[in-house]
């Protein structure tokens, strides 16, 4: 796939743009805000899942995001949560949560947000040589490992507490942040809250946000959003977005709709992506993603639940006329668009935002490999094939200390790739490619450094993920999903019974596990949701709640 693009980079190798400095480094401090002083100029933050506390000093230009929104210093306040961007010892950007927390609330300790990338025309493209291992087609990057700091970025912000305002969370990476839970389940499984019915066919997970549940699903021969109440289950409105989707391995949409800003961004199976109104339904624009951009649907329909980023929607149209693109999330204009060499299809993933030594870029699955874009421009950055099988690309890509780890399944396997940028260009290497991961569709977490995930044919594993070393693994769930909170790995199997683990590198420690009721009889692929103190499982037209506070 990548012959001509391995062309381009080596062309801009030779100019030197590929060049990275040691030096170049930046990272991302999570926590909440004690105090702001009275010039703006510097800010104290208590860091997150510890009891120190750090003074930040502000760049005189530094961006500051309030829920989404730009925001001034005189908006700062004791107690709001902050992702705070840091470089050369700056905060270059404040994205800020305008809800101040309790002071007695704890936020569980998360070691990475993962986020998605694309690689600029300036990397070193891959190949794989006849004994299965990765080397660089160029000598402007050394063989060497690169220093790791983590760097955590964030999509527009949940609108409040509680909040799980998009497919795998605020952050894009399965990390729930409610704590307070259950830390063990009797045979029954935690107390059910509500089932609803009538949400219709597919694949689609949840949303949470403001007090309301949105997915999709097949109704009749139409494809529909649906917002649902969030302590009944209650459904308070529906609207079409499209056609219903048939096909043989299960009817319906499979993306998760995005809530920002009252409105619902959703992409069904057959490329319809409508922006509603979150409140009442309405739609204020739509289209066809697939026909815009000359795109084809994929073997199993289009999957992919689509990122919202600043005035950006993002999705991977994966068409002639466009790889990934941009549009405005008010008007549905196309902002930019990013091609691959030999236009590659879509592929099964969704995409997630990263920042990379100022560098904020776009990584996602095409068919042919992962591609990271550059988020201003929709410059093609840097794009890997080792991880990419030709049959379906399904896990989204997950971010940890300025690397990538992407996997999948028929016997592929995963890689981690990592990332520098200097002068608005990012570059990317492989640290290493391998076996033990094939993940095919259930996702993977990153806990404090360490990977989760289901490899095939349904081992759940516990990797390091910086060495790539298995530090446990066990069969006993079988194949599935992976979603963490408070400690704890939620595990789904495809089969119906779900498991709660305990998330450590010591060993495998099952606490609680329970069957499904209600079973549809299709595979169980939607993802555990853990969101308002509430645990949420899709099965095509049902959707059973479970209440993870019950005395």
């Amino acid at each position: 796939m990548w012959t001509r693009f391995r062309v381009l980079c080596i062309l801009a190798a030779a100019v030197g743009i590929s060049a990275v400095s040691d030096s170049a480094s930046a990272e991302v401090v999570p926590g909440t805000i004690v105090s702001v002083d009275s010039k703006g100029t510097r800010l104290v933050v208590k860091l997150r899942g510890k009891e120190t506390n750090r003074a930040l000093r502000l760049a005189s230009d530094a961006s500051i995001l309030i829920d989404g929104k730009k925001g001034l210093v005189s908006r700062l306040k004791p107690g709001q949560s902050v992702y705070a961007f840091v470089s050369d010892s700056y905060v270059t950007r404040l994205n800020v949560k305008s809800t101040v927390e309790p002071a007695s609330t704890k936020t569980p300790t998360k070691s990475s947000t993962p986020v998605s990338s694309k690689t600029p025309v300036s990397e070193p493209a891959l190949t794989k040589s006849s004994s299965g291992e990765s080397r660089t087609s160029s000598p402007s990057v050394r063989s060497r490992r690169f220093p790791m700091k983590s760097v955590e970025s964030t999509s527009v912000a949940a609108s409040s507490s509680g909040d799980w305002n998009q497919f795998r969370g605020p952050n894009r990476d399965n990390l729930s942040p409610e704590t307070g839970l259950l830390a063990s389940w009797s045979d029954q499984g935690p107390p059910q809250a509500w089932t609803a019915r009538g949400i219709g066919e597919g694949y689609s997970t949840v949303s949470i946000s403001n007090g309301r549940v949105y997915t999709m699903g097949n109704v009749g021969s139409e494809e529909k959003v649906i917002c649902l109440d969030l302590e009944s289950g209650r459904e308070i409105w529906s609207t079409v977005n499209g056609s219903a989707y048939r096909e043989g391995q299960g009817n319906g949409p499979r993306g998760t709709p995005s809530i920002v800003d009252g409105r619902v961004y959703s992409l069904g199976a057959n490329g319809d992506l409508s922006c509603l109104d979150a409140q009442t339904g309405q739609a204020q624009w739509q289209k066809n993603i697939l026909r815009e951009f000359g795109g084809s649907n994929i073997t199993w329909g289009i999957s992919e639940s689509v990122l919202v980023d600043g005035d950006k929607v993002i999705c991977t149209p994966g068409g002639q006329r466009a790889t990934m693109v941009a549009l405005n999330r008010m008007t549905g204009n196309v902002i930019w668009t990013a091609s691959v060499p030999t236009s590659p299809k879509a592929a099964y993933a969704s995409p997630i935002a990263i920042e990379v030594g100022g560098v904020r870029q776009y990584v996602n699955y095409t068919h042919g490999g992962v591609v990271g874009v550059r988020a201003s421009d929709g410059q093609v950055m840097w794009g890997h094939r080792e991880s990419a099988n030709g049959t379906a690309n399904c896990s989204t890509p997950v971010f940890h200390n300025n690397s990538i780890f992407t996997a999948s399944g028929y016997d592929t396997g995963g890689s981690l790739f990592q990332l520098q940028s200097r002068n608005g260009q990012t570059v990317s290497q492989v640290a290493y490619s391998t076996k033990e991961m094939k993940n095919h569709h259930g996702g993977m977490v990153v806990v404090d450094g360490y990977l989760y995930g289901s490899s095939d044919p349904g081992i759940l594993k516990c990797i390091e993920l910086r060495s790539n070393r298995v530090v446990w693994q066990n069969r006993s769930v079988g194949k599935g999903a992976v979603s963490y909170a408070d400690g704890h790995l939620y595990v789904r199997s495809e089969q119906g019974p779900v498991a709660l683990v305990e998330a450590t590198p010591d060993g495998y420690e099952e606490k609680g596990r329970f069957d499904q009721p209600q079973r549809s009889g299709r595979p169980a692929w939607s993802h555990p949701v853990i969101a308002a103190g509430k645990l949420f499982l899709r099965d095509m037209d049902n959707l059973l709640a479970y209440d993870l506070r019950a005395n």
